[in-house]
């Protein structure tokens, strides 16, 4: 018997050894594109250095981030702006991850489904994750102008509203606009990995249920969702690390307004319009933290879930 388990032990040792070295030169690649600009930003963001002299800089510690001076406090963590944006970002993320995870369980269910011309649908729907955000902001910037957009024109046809709404302009309506519009690039992402979820599922559990004449809703959240949940979990982490710093589409849509900055809109106007690089660097910093502590957090509930259920 020991010697079995020494055998187990030895081999598991060599799994890993050879785990380490497939992964190796992915990990050394991921070094030097990622790791050397993160260190190099997150030393930025401990300086006073500015775009047009990046060379010449001094380090100044924690004064982009918090500083006491002259009986005020100063610096990112005292900036009512950069809150407003980290409200705006989580708000933005809750909703839309929200939205998705409904709609596209619901087109999953419907693509899982025996229909006519159903590898045609299934590949159709893939069309608006499958466009570049840049191209599909500039086109719903076009379709919701108040002047020529077509869902103004739209909406007076059918007596929706009584004159074209600035959509734009209104920073609660522009806010709402961006989330219709990841809504609608987005969500065949997560109706894509729930379908390939509910093409594994076994099909014993639903001819016993129809046996059992359970009703269909009940088989839904008894059997279907539990077994798809790992899918489910994995799609909605992706989609919120993805919203959590969306940038291009709030640009592209909503230009540099104040009233809709994200995070990262917020930490390229520093970098880039007010020159500030070790200002914008902190607010890329924390943002980096913000999404690293999240992502720890969902790794790490995971394992103890997957722990607990495997002790049982």
């Amino acid at each position: 018997m020991d010697r079995m388990a020494k055998d187990d032990l030895g081999l598991a040792r060599v799994r890993v050894r050879a785990a380490w070295l497939f992964l190796a030169p992915t990990l050394a690649v991921l070094a030097a594109v990622a790791g050397w600009p993160l260190l190099r930003t997150v030393w930025f963001s401990f300086t006073d250095a500015e775009l047009i002299e990046l060379e010449n800089y001094r380090f100044i510690g924690f004064a982009n981030y918090l500083e006491y001076y002259e009986g005020e406090w100063l610096g990112l963590l005292a900036d009512p702006q950069w809150w407003r944006a980290v409200w705006r970002t989580v708000w933005f993320a809750a909703v839309s991850v929200s939205i998705e995870a409904v709609l596209g369980m619901v087109v999953a269910l419907a693509l899982n489904a025996r229909f006519p011309l159903r590898g045609l649908v299934r590949a159709a729907i893939l069309i608006p994750w499958a466009i570049p955000t840049i191209v599909s902001a500039r086109m719903w910037a076009w379709m919701l102008n108040d002047q020529f957009g077509v869902i103004n024109h739209a909406l007076l046809a059918i007596g929706a509203i009584d004159a074209p709404v600035a959509w734009m302009a209104d920073p609660d309506l522009a806010m709402w606009a961006v989330v219709i519009v990841d809504v609608w690039k987005t969500t065949p992402f997560v109706a894509l990995l729930i379908l390939a979820a509910l093409q594994m599922l076994p099909a014993d559990c639903y001819e016993a249920a129809r046996v059992d004449g359970i009703h269909p809703i009940r088989v839904f959240f008894r059997v279907t969702l539990p077994l798809i949940r790992p899918a489910l979990v994995v799609a909605l982490v992706f989609r919120a690390l993805d919203a959590l710093r969306v940038f291009d589409l709030i640009y592209v849509l909503t230009a540099n307004a104040s009233g809709t900055q994200s995070m990262s809109v917020y930490a390229r106007q520093q970098l880039v319009d007010f020159q500030d690089v070790g200002y914008g660097s902190a607010a890329s910093t924390l943002l980096f933290l913000v999404i690293a502590l999240l992502t720890l957090s969902v790794v790490l509930l995971g394992r103890l879930r997957l722990e607990g259920e495997s002790a049982r």
